[in-house]
């Protein structure tokens, strides 16, 4: 399982032979390779869920939802168990 983040399609950018394009992430703006979806798969307005820096699933405005909550409730995990750590031991939940 790989964990993906998901983003708004902006624009398809010239050249890179199509496989490039500048998404949306969370208000920023990245580039992202496409190339491993379908050629022609990908416009503006899409929405798709990015791993480390490709686009590896072409994904609807609820998926794109899903996949946002996912990762913010994996967050919020991570944040209670840093809350919990004991600094002096570096145990996590004592």
């Amino acid at each position: 399982m790989c964990l993906g983040i998901p983003g708004r399609v902006r624009e398809l950018l010239d050249g890179y032979g199509g496989q490039l394009a500048l998404v949306d992430v969370e208000g920023a703006p990245r580039k992202v390779n496409i190339g491993m979806l379908d050629e022609g798969a990908v416009t503006a307005g899409d929405w798709v869920v990015i791993h480390m820096g490709f686009a590896v699933e072409k994904v609807d405005e609820q998926g794109a939802h899903r996949a946002r909550t996912g990762l913010e409730l994996m967050g919020r995990g991570q944040a209670s168990e840093i809350d919990d750590s004991d600094t002096r031991t570096g145990e996590v939940g004592t």
